[in-house]
């Protein structure tokens, strides 16, 4: 079957060579349908000549004269500059980095024509590195459209990008593009084919509405944005059909262990709670592995639901595995699971990169030999020489930690005779229904959408920086009534080192300012002994304050503290915000979180502290991360790609996933033949949407 043109090497187009197509890649362009799917940021109008002598300072134009001359000059810097006039006036063109070979075409008497921002310079007008050509007497046509302007990559210029998708079109036109979608899909949505699509969103015209094309929301944008979601929609229920085909061990619980852990608990479950737990208990029951995820906000109560959720499989003869993302938070789940365990005569094993060889190689002993039935750990739990006797059940917590393909991989560890463990998925962080429905299409869903009862909504504060001293004096008072309180460090820089230092001055500041206060500090690169300590006494109240950098975001649980600060709140997303913030009012008192930011603040920041300070429900303010961050912030970056997304915006394209949803029904059981093109297309050869095991 000859290769539809389309889907050559990008390398068939004139003028890509290896060099130049290993730039392109860079933009996740392989075949030459990949140029297609380059979607402008932008677009400019320059389909009329302004006369220079019109020109003002901060605009941009396109502007047509004759060279009067250019030459290299050295002020400061090598530079080569240009005057060019056309009748009305003169402007000067500015370039820093320029061959010999550009120095020959900006030859006087040259006519040219030239596109960018006018600015002032010491010679009166000019433009710097404008895009620029030379025009002779049988081409002068202007522009028939718009100039769409592209996504920039190190290499490749905006021309050069033009040059190649213009090829691309051209072969559209002439040799078509294969539409995989059927029109009975796209009927409903009155939106237009895709070769007509294509040549709307790189070449439209002058009338077109801009603002609806800057918006995204242009019919020829919402056409590949619907076949882009219909795409990862289909992969993702590919996925899950695998991983539910394959056989796993039902899990009766003869022994009655997930009973009795629940009547052991100091409290009783939420309804929600229990909903959830009867949503497990009914996939644990079946012959077919379990692919659930229980997303919650913070302090719901996930991890009781995890743990009996563990005893049902412990009591059915088999092993349990909790995958934490940090030591922190896997050491301490290892402490709450051995205090609830404990009554059971089950032991809980500790497995973490930063043990002592000894311990971790007995714990390793143990879990092999399949003596320790529940064990908790971080990615060290599916590290080669990892083995289990017969793992049924991986709970993986913080699923937007882990990318797809380190939840699989720990799930591989658990194959054997043929039958494949359970999977259980934990997120704190609330995600909108919208794009629950697209980013988690391969698991089953539940919700614990209740609270604990005697849970004090959080009070937040948001205040200048300027108001530090007014805020300490706020902690001295709370610590001398009894309380205990934390101190979030900015994010300086991405840089660790200096996260860390940040936090240490910080540690040392207030403990000067506060002499009467013992103060602790957290951040990741304390060793494990020592960051477990200083958590312990702070849980112990020992320690009346705690510094830490965001490695306290999750899991850290200490009903005394009632008071947490966090600088620089203005750097950080919503999600992350409102998980910080979960870290407080997890006891019977009044609880209160002080954000704290450095001004002027921008837009964006300033909508963001508004909803955290207006909202204690995380679906609520996962709604609003997702309107004012997309869903990368929400999903990580490496979760299931969706982040890397080309055209589609989930928050913006939310009311088309009902179509997306019928359609991927259709295509699955209709057109089974046309999901492979479309993965190619849209995906392409990324593994991140590989086997389950």
């Amino acid at each position: 079957m000859t290769e539809p043109r389309e889907q050559r090497p990008v390398t068939a187009l004139r003028g890509v060579g290896e060099a130049l197509a290993a730039r392109l890649a860079v933009l996740g362009v392989e075949q030459v349908q990949d140029l297609l799917f380059i979607l402008p940021t932008r677009y400019e109008d320059r389909t009329r000549i302004q006369p220079i002598g019109a020109l003002l300072a901060g605009g941009r134009a396109v502007i047509e004269g004759e060279v009067q001359l250019t030459e290299v000059v050295f002020r400061r810097r090598r530079q080569m500059l240009c005057r060019i006039a056309d009748g009305s006036g003169f402007l000067t063109l500015r370039f820093f980095h320029f061959s010999t070979s550009q120095q020959q075409g900006l030859a006087r008497g040259h006519r040219i024509r030239c596109f960018g921002e006018v600015r002032r310079g010491p010679l009166g007008l000019e433009m710097v590195h404008p895009e620029y050509r030379r025009v002779f007497d049988t081409d002068a046509a202007l522009e028939e459209s718009l100039t769409p302007v592209y996504p920039a990559t190190e290499g490749v210029s905006q021309g050069r990008l033009r040059a190649l998708i213009g090829q691309a079109l051209r072969e559209v036109e002439t040799a078509g593009v294969r539409d995989w979608l059927p029109a009975p899909l796209l009927a409903p949505l009155g939106l237009p084919e895709l070769r007509d699509a294509l040549r709307q969103v790189h070449r439209p015209p002058v009338d077109v509405e801009l603002e609806e094309l800057e918006a995204g929301r242009h019919p020829a944008q919402r056409r590949l944005a619907f076949e882009e979601l219909l795409t990862h929609q289909v992969v993702m229920r590919r996925l899950r059909e695998t991983a539910t085909a394959d056989p796993a061990w039902p899990l009766q619980d003869a022994a009655g262990l997930e009973n009795r852990f629940i009547a052991g608990l100091p409290y009783a479950l939420t309804g929600a709670q229990q909903r959830a737990l009867a949503d497990i208990a009914q996939d644990l029951s079946l012959d077919r592995p379990m692919v659930r995820l229980v997303q919650g906000d913070v302090g719901c109560g996930k991890t009781a639901v995890a743990a009996a959720a563990a005893a049902r499989a412990i009591g059915s003869g088999h092993q349990a595995a909790l995958m934490a993302p940090t030591e922190l938070l896997a050491e301490q789940h290892q402490r709450n699971l051995a205090a609830w365990f404990a009554p059971l005569g089950i032991e809980v094993i500790l497995v973490s990169g930063s043990q002592p060889a000894r311990t971790r190689r007995s714990a390793l002993e143990l879990v092999a030999n399949g003596t320790a039935r529940l064990v908790v750990g971080t990615h060290a739990l599916f590290q080669d020489g990892m083995q289990f006797a017969d793992l049924a059940l991986v709970i993986v917590d913080e699923q937007h930690r882990f990318g797809v393909q380190q939840r699989l991989r720990l799930a591989e560890k658990g194959q054997r005779d043929g039958r494949h463990p359970h999977q259980l998925i934990m997120t704190a962080t609330p995600i909108p229904r919208t794009l629950a429905m697209t980013a988690y299409a391969d698991l089953d869903v539940s919700v614990i959408d209740e609270l604990p009862p005697g849970r004090t909504p959080v009070k937040t504060v948001v205040a200048p920086e300027t108001r530090r001293d007014e805020v300490v004096a706020r902690i001295d008072v709370a610590c001398r009534a009894g309380r205990q309180a934390y101190w979030v460090c900015p994010l300086i820089e991405e840089s660790e080192e200096l996260r860390h230092q940040a936090a240490e001055e910080t540690a040392a500041a207030l403990a000067e300012a506060l002499p009467h206060l013992r103060v602790g500090l957290v951040h990741g690169r304390m060793p494990p002994a020592q960051k477990d300590r200083a958590m312990l006494e702070f849980k112990a109240g020992q320690i009346q304050l705690l510094v830490a950098t965001t490695v306290i975001e999750v899991g850290v649980d200490v009903p005394n503290a009632t008071l947490m600060v966090i600088e620089n709140a203005e750097r950080m997303g919503l999600a992350q915000l409102h998980q910080l913030r979960g870290r407080v009012g997890r006891g019977s008192h009044e609880s209160s979180c002080v954000l704290l930011y450095r001004a002027p603040l921008g837009m964006l920041s300033r909508a963001r502290l508004n909803a955290i300070r207006e909202s204690n429900d995380g679906f609520v303010i996962a709604q609003r991360d997702l309107e004012l961050r997309g869903p990368g912030e929400l999903l990580g970056t490496r979760q299931t790609g969706l982040a890397q997304m080309r055209v589609a915006d989930l928050a913006r394209d939310a009311d088309l996933l009902p179509e997306v949803q019928r359609a991927a029904e259709v295509l699955l059981r209709e057109y089974p033949d046309r999901i492979a093109p479309l993965t190619s297309r849209w995906i392409g050869t990324d593994d991140r949407y590989g086997r389950i095991g």
